[in-house]
């Protein structure tokens, strides 16, 4: 993989991963039109997860270091441990899918575009679904309980697959089950932080063991570790405000759109 590749690729990762177009199926497509291939791919979504991770820590920082403070100054039970055990509640699912179905999973990624079309048609789906239902409802919804967690991190253990959205999915879900707008995207983002941080560490454990190979070069790792990271703060606070403006119809087209190139161009 050359720098520009990484460059590329990285800007493509930053972008995605907060809007809800699926960051997993825009890498596999990307991947596909450059043509690289091989182990530098895991090792380069390991790198590229991490940078968006961190975007997500920086855009979100106050409110990172008020439930930090709210869960370990205090031994009270507050708002801010509750809130951090909503979203403990929230990884189960996909904490069950990691340890368990792991293999399967990263099986789904490298088999063509057929499968991320498919799934892009079904985040269209969903992200149209979720709009038209939050337009008719009559009240602003509710704050994130724990049922709601459970589903979300339902939604998130499915987008695992490439090409549907987990930003996509989790916020669309969160609005079905009648969560306030204003409130679904902050919790979808932070939700996320620890699965991929821990996945990252110990695929880099797995890297300095030997068990991962790759000839990622260190040029390439760095531009696109950057290039995810400065995109990925633009995308992060872009993405809230458009949640809370109601206009996920327009991704929904989008995902449409590119899902239909994608299977149209398996078959033709």
């Amino acid at each position: 993989m050359s720098w520009l590749d990484a460059l590329i690729l990285g800007i493509v990762q930053g972008l995605t991963e907060f809007l809800p177009v699926s960051s997993s199926g825009h890498l596999e497509i990307g991947q596909a039109l450059l043509g690289t291939s091989g182990d530098d791919n895991l090792t380069f979504a390991i790198v590229v997860h991490t940078a968006t991770v961190l975007s997500t820590l920086v855009v979100l920082w106050r409110e990172v270091v008020q439930l930090f403070k709210g869960t370990f100054t205090t031994l009270a039970w507050n708002a801010e441990k509750d809130y951090v055990a909503k979203i403990l509640v929230s990884m189960i699912p996909v904490f069950v899918v990691g340890m368990f179905f792991k293999d399967e999973v990263e099986s789904f990624f490298g088999n063509g575009l057929l499968l991320v079309g498919i799934c892009l048609l079904v985040t269209a789906l969903l992200l149209a679904l979720s709009e038209w239902l939050q337009k008719r409802r009559q009240d602003s919804g509710h704050e994130v309980g724990y049922k709601d967690a459970i589903i979300i991190g339902l939604a998130q253990a499915c987008a695992v697959l490439p090409g549907l959205s987990r930003s996509g999915s989790t916020i669309a879900t969160g609005l079905l089950c009648g969560v306030k707008k204003e409130s679904v995207a902050q919790f979808s983002f932070l939700m996320v932080l620890v699965p991929i941080l821990g996945e990252a560490f110990l695929d880099l454990l797995k890297l300095l063991q030997g068990e991962l190979a790759s000839n990622l070069g260190i040029v390439p790792a760095l531009v696109g570790f950057v290039s995810a990271f400065a995109t990925g703060c633009f995308a992060c606070r872009f993405m809230i405000e458009i949640v809370r403006r109601q206009r996920l119809v327009w991704f929904a087209l989008y995902c449409a759109i590119v899902g239909s190139v994608a299977i149209l161009s398996t078959v033709c």
